[in-house]
């Protein structure tokens, strides 16, 4: 027998033990992409989509400039292929797996290494993992990804299915979306383009693992006292090799001997005197960190930390006296939930760096609002977004990624959503912002109020049949694994769950209405209309002159170009905007004076419709526009351009956002002001009335304000002109408001 030297042997044993640590790394190679069945290749970006290649090689111009979107449609019924290497040395081969991570595929993809084909993707919205190990080579290992377009793949699908699908994109040649597991704005909506894209749109990476490692940490708030709050943290490991363990969560040590599968071990632990996690204007975002390590023997193997906010969520949505009420409840405490729908910030949606999202996000904190619903049709958004909304105090009302349309039945269209539905609750369930999980967007609405059972002719059998399978997807699998996943979080199937058409429906639950728009009525029934909680509204406006000087030539900048004209996605776009911005300011002298009155008139339709919702608590407790955002240069709803500049209505927004507002409005021969105020419990605020002209006090009135009501104040025999109200806190001006005339 020989001896080893005992420092040698030492040395030789904390080698081996270094291999054993776990590491995630990027996957760093040279993408190239080609067309499918040509050999040229082309340099490629990951992450990145096939049309920001094409942009980048020359082989076609922008689609947002001029009307490219139209003549790049070919790009979507090609198929591509993406190709690198995987590089792999002696060293990582030494680890018992090399776990090959894709966080993002558009969407239907196969998966060669080594020409072998390993995986194959079904659904943009899934995160895909393949142990490569088993066959993977020191060296060069070819990976190729061969992209088929969702066009090819689905239209033979639609064209045999046994009935037609309703589906919210019926404006253009192809209806596939219904069987895609794709972003469905991709397809077209009515304030974007039509853009299929196909690409590796979230980054890969390798993960280097043996023994154990920690997969997944859930942290819930289970209850919260005075002194006190109880924090559970769900920490799931995956182990290769069963033994000895210890699990480090925080100051707390378990000695753990695990079976070789995966566990969930839970660490409940309780915070002293806790700063709790609030929306915005509420209070402080304020967030903790817990650390956690997996060791063998003496060695860390794998470690992680999460951060995590102190709060209770709550969703009271049940009969009362008035009808069905709809609010939310933090820590407790009810508050009136102001906000935007928020869609994805590009068509390509690598290009949205994080920059990008903090401007965004940083703008509807700043307009004081305290909540955004992430749109069904859009994606389920990446970390940084709901990192964000953390910091900034924006609750996330959180649609699974369904919209207006009906879904096939068979059973691996439905194994695909609940895959899609447990990777996306895992990834976002623990984030303090997240306050509901909803099904759908107006699919319930749509089947019972839009005219699809009789507009397609189904049988009653039929009709039942696609009822019983939407049912299926959002009454019982979707509900399922947040029941089992994130319980804590609230559920509801669709949005909204009262539709418009008749007057009793405002005094029940959610409510999109588009009356003012899609009905042609006038901005004054926003006053008239007001539901328990509103979900969606708005008006069109342009973005501005220089936003599309930017994409469209000079000769094209006019309303009714052919450029223009395809811009407009709505089916009553141009001629709503017209008609109401005309109402308001008469006929414009040219595009850019069309284009600034369309944003004047959006900015007062907003205003009367906030006003009214605000001014309807608590009857009303939420009130959340579309949009904030675009996602290119062409008209919309939105009051963010596609670069992030706010248009009038979003200063307009930011003032009858603010915690305490003052509404002014004639009674009679009388001036009334509607005092509100958002900020928790009783507010003493001082109201002054001055003249505009020379600032003379006119009246002044100290007020008891509370955040469940609206006070009013009645100032007699006064005009309603060339006033200014202001409100006063702690001998602060918190809000003014200028009376130019009646």
């Amino acid at each position: 027998m020989k001896y080893v030297p005992l420092v040698l042997l030492i040395l030789l044993l904390s080698c081996a033990e270094e291999k054993k640590v776990n590491s995630t790394f990027p996957v760093e190679t040279n993408w190239y992409f080609s067309k499918g069945g040509d050999t040229s290749r082309h340099p490629a970006s990951v992450p990145g989509v096939l049309h920001q290649d094409l942009v980048k090689n020359r082989w076609i111009e922008h689609p947002y400039t001029n009307n490219n979107e139209v003549v790049t449609e070919w790009v979507e019924r090609e198929n591509w292929v993406y190709s690198g290497y995987l590089n792999v040395d002696l060293e990582m081969l030494e680890n018992d797996h090399l776990e090959l991570t894709f966080h993002g595929l558009d969407t239907y993809a196969d998966i060669y290494i080594n020409d072998t084909l390993r995986l194959s993707t079904d659904n943009m919205f899934r995160t895909w993992k393949l142990d490569v190990r088993p066959f993977i080579k020191e060296g060069g290992n070819p990976i190729r990804i061969a992209f088929t377009s969702p066009i090819n793949k689905n239209t033979e699908l639609v064209e045999n299915y046994k009935y037609k699908l309703p589906s919210g994109n019926e404006t253009v040649n192809t209806k596939v979306g219904s069987f895609t597991r794709k972003a469905a704005y991709h397809f077209g909506w009515d304030w974007g383009p039509r853009i299929v894209t196909s690409g590796i749109w979230r980054p890969i990476t390798m993960t280097a693992w043996n023994n154990a490692r920690i997969t997944d940490v859930n942290i819930q708030t289970q209850s919260i006292s005075e002194s006190s709050a109880t924090v559970k943290a769900d920490i799931s490991l995956e182990v290769d090799k069963a033994g000895e363990y210890s699990l480090l969560v925080g100051d707390k040590k378990y000695e753990l001997l695990l079976d070789s599968g995966v566990t969930v071990h839970p660490h409940e632990f309780k915070v002293e005197r806790p700063q709790l996690w609030w929306p915005n204007g509420l209070g402080k975002q304020s967030l903790y960190q817990l650390n956690i390590k997996l060791e063998k023997g003496k060695t860390v193997i794998d470690s992680t930390s999460k951060k995590y906010g102190i709060r209770t969520i709550e969703l009271v949505n049940e009969p009362d006296s008035i009808g069905t009420s709809y609010y939310f409840k933090v820590n407790g405490k009810p508050f009136f939930a102001k906000g935007a729908n928020y869609i994805p910030q590009d068509m390509f949606l690598p290009t949205v760096d994080s920059a990008r999202y903090r401007k965004t996000l940083a703008l509807a904190r700043d307009a004081n609002m305290n909540m955004l619903r992430v749109w069904g049709g859009g994606i389920y958004e990446n970390d940084y977004f709901y990192d964000l909304c953390d910091q900034y105090g924006l609750m996330v009302w959180q649609d699974f990624m369904f919209a207006g349309s009906m879904y096939p039945s068979d059973s691996t269209f439905h194994e695909s959503v609940i895959a899609e539905a447990k990777d996306n609750i895992k990834r976002i369930r623990s984030h303090p912002s997240l306050a509901l999980w909803c099904g759908n967007n107006e699919i319930e609405v749509a089947w019972a109020n839009w005219g699809w059972m009789g507009g397609f002719r189904w049988s009653k059998a039929d009709s039942a049949a696609i009822y019983e399978n939407y049912l299926k997807i959002f009454r019982e699998e979707i509900p399922a694994q947040v029941a089992l996943l994130n319980p804590e979080v609230p559920y509801v199937p669709t949005s909204p769950l009262s539709n418009w058409g008749k007057k009793e429906n405002f005094d029940h639950s959610s409510m999109h209405y588009w009356g003012v728009w899609h009905g042609r009525e006038p901005f004054e029934k926003f006053e008239e209309n007001v539901p328990r909680f509103m979900v969606e509204y708005g008006f069109q406006s342009f973005p501005s002159y220089a936003s599309m000087a930017a994409v469209i030539d000079s000769s094209e900048l006019e309303l009714n170009s052919e450029t223009m004209t395809n811009r407009q996605k709505s089916y009553i776009g141009n001629g709503m905007i017209t008609l109401y911005a005309e109402k308001y300011f008469g006929k414009p002298k040219d595009f850019k004076t069309y284009i600034e009155n369309s944003q004047k008139t959006q900015a007062i339709a907003y205003r009367m419709a906030i006003q009214a919702h605000r001014l309807g608590k608590p009857h009303c407790m939420g009130t959340m526009f579309w949009q904030l955002n675009d996602c290119w240069q062409g008209p919309s709803w939105s009051v963010l351009e596609y670069d992030g500049t706010p248009k009038l209505a979003y200063e307009e927004v930011k003032k009858w956002y603010q915690p305490i507002i003052a509404v002014p409005s004639a009674s009679g021969k009388d001036l009334s002001i509607k005092l509100v105020s958002d900020i928790p419990n009783q507010t003493d605020v001082k109201l002054e009335v001055v003249s505009s002209d020379n600032k003379d006090m006119i009246y002044s009135e100290s007020v008891t304000l509370n955040d469940l009501s609206v006070k009013e104040v009645v100032i007699p025999s006064i005009k309603m002109e060339r006033l200014t109200i202001n409100v006063y806190k702690d001998q602060q001006l918190v809000f003014t408001h200028n009376i130019v005339e009646n």
